[in-house]
C-alpha cells in the first residue's frame, strides 16, 4: 500500500511503526475470508483491508477521527483471524491498537458512551468491584425478564451476561508461594487475572495443582492484576500501561529474588497482551529491557504443559468439542498443544467446523456491540453442538461465558480437564450433571 506521511509525521515513532504495518499491504484481501464481522455484515469496511484504508486516511491526514472510521473500527473484534490468513505480515493488531489510541484522543463519543466505556475501565480490572457489578445485574435480571424494555440495548446485555452466582476471594489467589507437590522442576508465576477471579476461580484452583503436580513451585507475585487488554483495546493507552507496568516489576521483582523459569497464563486474551508488553514498552527506557524479558518467558498454560510434558493421566474418554480462544489460535499461535494434551489425557477431542471464527465475546465486545456478538454466539454455539459433545473446553473465560450462557453443555477450561485427569477433582460445571 502506498503511503504518504510527511517527514514530520514520521519523526512520531509510534507514526512511523503505522506506516511500516500499512505498506505491508497489498490489497490481495485474503483476510475478508476469515473476518468475522465481514462475514455477518458483508460491507467492505467492516472487512480489515476496509478498515486499513481507513486508519491510513485518518493518521496520514492527521485528522481527528470521524463517526464514520469510528462506527467500523469499534465493530473490529481484535479477533485477529486476519493476521493468520495475511500473507503479507501485516501486524493488523498493532495498527489497530494505535488506531483505537487515535479516537479516544481525538473524538468525542456521545455521553452514554463515554459513561459505559469509562465505567467499565472502572470495574473490569478491579475484581472487588466487579463483584458488586454482577451483584447488581443479577438483582436486576428478574425486572428484566419480566419488563425487557427498562433494560435495553448495551445496558440488556451487560444484565444477561451475568452469571447466576458470584464467588468470593479464594485463597489461592493471594500472594504467595504455592510449593510444587512433587519433586521440584520449576519456579512459574501465574497471572490470576481480575474478573475471571471473580467469575470462576475454580481455573486458578486447577491451575495450580496441575503445575503443582507436575513439580511447580508456583507464584502469585504481589502487586501483580489486570494485565491491561481491556482498556487497551478502548484505546485508553494510560490506564493499561499503568496496570502492565505494576505487572512487569511485580515480575521482575520475582526474577531477581529467586528467579522464574516461565510467567504461566491461563486466559488466553491476557497471554496475548503479556507477550506484547515488550513492544508496548519499546520507547520505554524505564521498562523496555524488563517488558521485553517478561513477554518472553510468558506461556499460556497449554503451552508450558507441552513443553513440561504431561505426566500419568487416565481421562474418562468424554467427547470433547474444543473451542479455539481467538486470542490463543491468532494471537499467540498456539493451536496444536491444546488438543494434543487433551488427548494425551484420555479426551476424544473433535473439533466444529468454522473454527477460526470469533464467538463474539472478545474483550468487552459482547457488551459493547451486543447485537453483532449475538450473532456470532449463536453460529458458534451451533457449529459446536453440531459435533455432539459431552463437554466443550476453552482457554478463556470471556469464551466460556459467552458460549456458556446459549447452551446446555458444559463448558469448562482446558486446564480443569488437564487436572481432573492427572488426579485432580472432577470440574463443578461436570459435577452439576
Amino acid at each position: 500500500m502506498q503511503t504518504h506521511f510527511t517527514l514530520a509525521q514520521l519523526a512520531d515513532p509510534d507514526l512511523a511503526e503505522a506506516n511500516g504495518i500499512l505498506r505491508k499491504c497489498v490489497h490481495c484481501g485474503f483476510c475478508t475470508a476469515t473476518c468475522p464481522t465481514y462475514a455477518l455484515l458483508g460491507d467492505e469496511l467492516d472487512s480489515p483491508r476496509g478498515r486499513i484504508y481507513l486508519i491510513k486516511d485518518m493518521l496520514e491526514s492527521g485528522r481527528p477521527a470521524d463517526e464514520k472510521t469510528v462506527k467500523h473500527i469499534d465493530r473490529c473484534l481484535s479477533c485477529l483471524a486476519c493476521m493468520t490468513t495475511c500473507p503479507s505480515g501485516v501486524h493488523y493488531m498493532h495498527l489497530v491498537d494505535h488506531a483505537r489510541e487515535h479516537i479516544a484522543k481525538t473524538y468525542k463519543r456521545p455521553l452514554f458512551d463515554r459513561a459505559l466505556r469509562r465505567v467499565l475501565a472502572l470495574i473490569l480490572p478491579y475484581p472487588g468491584r466487579f463483584r458488586l457489578a454482577m451483584a447488581g445485574a443479577m438483582l436486576a435480571k428478574p425486572v428484566r425478564r419480566l419488563v425487557p424494555r427498562l433494560f435495553p440495548g448495551r445496558i440488556g446485555a451487560m444484565i444477561d451476561i451475568a452469571p447466576p452466582k458470584i464467588a468470593p476471594p479464594m485463597a489461592h489467589d493471594d500472594p504467595g508461594v504455592k510449593p510444587a507437590t512433587a519433586p521440584r522442576r520449576k519456579r512459574v508465576a501465574l497471572m490470576t487475572g481480575c474478573a475471571q477471579k471473580a467469575l470462576n476461580p475454580d481455573i486458578n484452583a486447577a491451575t495450580i495443582r496441575l503445575l503443582n503436580r507436575h513439580g511447580c513451585d508456583v507464584v502469585v507475585a504481589k502487586g501483580a492484576g489486570c494485565c491491561g487488554a481491556m482498556t487497551h483495546h478502548m484505546g485508553e493507552t494510560g490506564l493499561s500501561h499503568a496496570s502492565a507496568a505494576a505487572n512487569i516489576r511485580a515480575w521482575t521483582a520475582e526474577i531477581a529474588g529467586e528467579g522464574l523459569d516461565a510467567i504461566v497464563i491461563n486466559t488466553s486474551g491476557c497471554g496475548t497482551t503479556v507477550k506484547d508488553y515488550g513492544y508496548m514498552f519499546r520507547h520505554d527506557p524505564a521498562l523496555a529491557e524488563d517488558a521485553a524479558r517478561i513477554s518472553a518467558l510468558t506461556r499460556d498454560i497449554t503451552e508450558f504443559m507441552a513443553e513440561l510434558g504431561l505426566g500419568e493421566a487416565s481421562g474418562p474418554g468424554l467427547r470433547v468439542a474444543y473451542h479455539a480462544a481467538c486470542s490463543l489460535q491468532h494471537g499467540q499461535k498456539v493451536t496444536e498443544a491444546p488438543k494434543a494434551l487433551l488427548r494425551q489425557a484420555g479426551f476424544e477431542v473433535v473439533e466444529p467446523t468454522e473454527g477460526h471464527l470469533c464467538c463474539g465475546s472478545a474483550g468487552t465486545y459482547n457488551l459493547l456491540q451486543p447485537e453483532i456478538a449475538l450473532k456470532l454466539r449463536a453460529r458458534k454455539v451451533r457449529n459446536l453442538e453440531a459435533t455432539a459433545p459431552e463437554v466443550i473446553a476453552a482457554g478463556n473465560i470471556g469464551c466460556m461465558m459467552q458460549i456458556g450462557a446459549a447452551t446446555g453443555i458444559p463448558v469448562v477450561h482446558t486446564a480443569e480437564l488437564l487436572d481432573w485427569a492427572t488426579g485432580g477433582p472432577k470440574p463443578e460445571a461436570l459435577s452439576r450433571q
